[in-house]
């Protein structure tokens, strides 16, 4: 069975809190957790009549 440290628990914890969509990846190697990776994703819905352009002017 893998442990967490204090640290990567709440590592963990504060990823899942404040995460709405996305994913946690956990990797373990020879039992112990060595990487937690947390990816957001966010979406945007594009409505014609709310498109804006973005001008570069120098």
């Amino acid at each position: 069975m893998t442990k967490l440290t204090k640290e990567q628990f709440e590592y963990l914890e504060n990823s899942l809190r404040h995460i709405d969509y996305g994913s946690i990846l956990i990797t373990v190697h020879n039992g112990k957790v060595t990487q937690i990776d947390a990816t957001e994703k966010r979406r945007f819905t594009n409505q014609p009549n709310q498109l804006q352009t973005v001008s570069n002017k120098s």
